[in-house]
């Protein structure tokens, strides 16, 4: 029995031996030895263009001058949020593929919304979050990277959002880590096989919720220095803190949740030396440049280029870390969101077009219109983030057809204020004719459950009274430039401004690490060699 305890003990060090030798020889090849992938949301190119004479050398100004530059990435889709927009860059796909359709799904049955990674099978550690990243159809960049590495090389992820950084992890990671609203300590979900002890450390010895009370986000520069910034907003420098209930979630809008990102990450960086070891580790980063959710003025370009700022600082910070750990043997790619959450509603005293869409008035006057032609009952089962639900089953119960009943409400919809197009999910999944229903159609799955898609016009302001949020969404369809950039060995220094397919980064990066691309990406890679 010992004797077979001991041959078994030799075949399985013979087999760590040989996959360990395989990954020695994918990284003497030329391959880098650290993958890091930065997600920042809402970064915009022209903030890039305004700030450019106010950046360090070390942060955009590097990326700028030794990567690809793509100028203009574009995400063809429709209903932009960081949820969708990862899921496209790290598979290749778009939600029509990957099944990331937003950062929630309504449950018609239980008329509630859940986080699309919800996912009951997992618990939480530091958090009562149950997710998991197996609403992903796909895999993902992150994925592709382990498996080629045959499971030996660390994947993580770092995020102040929990589904971003699960989805920028996917399936195969080590980890994924994001702040907690409720406790504001790094959390993770017991999906994951690793809680490493640097993030375990960091909770109990810098936990946030202790920190809070000391920050404070003030201009960091003198205010009469910021360009392109009004009259009146130069007499009130802003002064945030972070001392209330919901003191998280404001730090976390802030600026100054970048500077917590990039002292995690430098934390894993060397307390569990990625990059250093006869493999290939990948250590995924998410920042914002979004809007301040909590700004005290609807004007708030002060926040938003200091955010750009101290961002540019705490990436000279982390890419002086990755330099000092494997030096040049690293690729880095940054990606955009695509997108710029503009929140406020437009002044009224500048008489641009407007008006207010009342979802709860919009599906009492559908169900009204539909009793009319076919008989009483709740016809409508709900509404959601601009989509309505039927009764299927009461209209099986009136032998009235459900494609009938969804071509019929999208017409009635059609005629309501506000409302630009209706859109049936038959005209979206079997027939998309126009440039807007491909853009639907790439944004939905095949088990789709909502029956019509609203589109509401620019400029009007949408109040979801039905679900009982009274706060106003303005709607702004805002074409925004957003660039990414690649710096890796072999990679030559360009800028291509012609538009760039989201769906072509994940590609892109596979080719330049010789790697399988994720396994729904059908896109062909850009060359960026030398």
């Amino acid at each position: 029995m010992r004797k077979k305890k001991q041959v078994n003990r030799l075949i399985s060090s013979m087999i760590f031996s040989l996959v360990a030798m395989s990954a020695l020889s994918q990284v003497s090849s030329g391959r880098p030895t650290l993958i890091v992938g930065i997600s920042i949301d809402q970064l915009r190119g022209d903030y890039l263009d305004l700030l450019q004479s106010q950046f360090g050398n070390g942060g955009f100004k590097r990326l700028m001058a030794e990567g690809a530059h793509l100028d203009n990435v574009v995400f063809d889709m429709a209903q932009l949020d960081k949820t969708t927009s990862t899921a496209v860059i790290y598979t290749g796909t778009y939600p029509n593929v990957n099944g990331i359709t937003g950062a929630t799904v309504y449950n018609e049955e239980a008329r509630r919304v859940t986080l699309i990674l919800n996912d009951p099978k997992f618990i939480g550690n530091a958090t009562d979050e149950t997710l998991s990243p197996m609403a992903i159809k796909v895999s993902t960049i992150s994925d592709e990277l382990r498996m080629d590495n045959n499971g030996i090389g660390d994947v993580y992820a770092i995020a102040p959002d929990a589904q971003q950084a699960i989805l920028m992890a996917g399936h195969a990671a080590n980890g994924a880590f994001w702040i907690s609203d409720k406790t504001g300590k790094w959390a993770s979900s017991t999906f994951y096989k690793d809680y490493p002890t640097t993030i375990s450390t960091r909770n109990m010895l810098m936990p946030l919720r202790s920190r809070l009370d000391t920050l404070t986000w003030r201009p960091s520069m003198d205010i009469n220095k910021y360009p392109d910034i009004p009259l009146h907003r130069t007499f009130y420098p802003f002064k945030y803190t972070f001392k209330d209930g919901d003191g998280v979630e404001k730090f976390k809008s802030s600026a100054l949740v970048n500077e917590e990102i990039t002292s995690v990450a430098i934390n894993c960086l060397n307390d569990m030396a990625l990059g250093k070891r006869a493999t290939v580790d990948m250590l995924n980063i998410a920042y914002t440049a979004a809007p301040y959710g909590y700004a005290s003025d609807n004007d708030s370009r002060i926040e938003l280029q200091d955010k750009y700022l101290r961002l540019d600082h705490q990436l000279e910070r982390l890419f002086a870390a990755i330099e000092k750990n494997v030096g040049g043997n690293a690729c880095i790619f940054v990606t955009p969101t695509g997108y710029f959450d503009d929140m406020y509603a437009t002044d009224p005293r500048f008489n641009i077009p407007t008006g207010e869409f009342s979802s709860k008035k919009a599906v009492s006057l559908l169900n009204m219109y539909l009793m009319a032609l076919y008989g009483n009952g709740s016809w409508v089962n709900g509404y959601f983030n601009e989509k309505i639900y039927l009764n299927e089953k009461l209209a099986k119960e009136k032998n009235v057809s459900v494609e009938e009943l969804r071509k019929v409400s999208g017409a009635f919809l059609r005629r309501m204020a506000g409302v630009d197009e209706a859109y049936s999910v038959d005209e979206v999944l079997d027939n998309p004719v126009s440039e807007t229903l491909l853009r639907l159609h790439k944004s939905i799955t095949s088990q789709e459950t909502a029956d019509v898609f609203l589109q509401i016009a620019p400029g009007w302001k949408v109040r979801d009274d039905y679900n009982n949020q009274q706060q106003l969404k303005q709607v702004n369809i805002n074409a925004v430039c957003a660039p990414a950039f690649i710096i890796a060995p072999g990679v030559k220094p360009q800028k291509i401004t012609s538009p760039i397919d989201a769906a072509l980064l994940a590609p892109t990066v596979a080719r330049i690490l010789r790697i399988r691309s994720p396994n729904g990406a059908r896109m062909m890679p850009l060359s960026l060699k030398d």
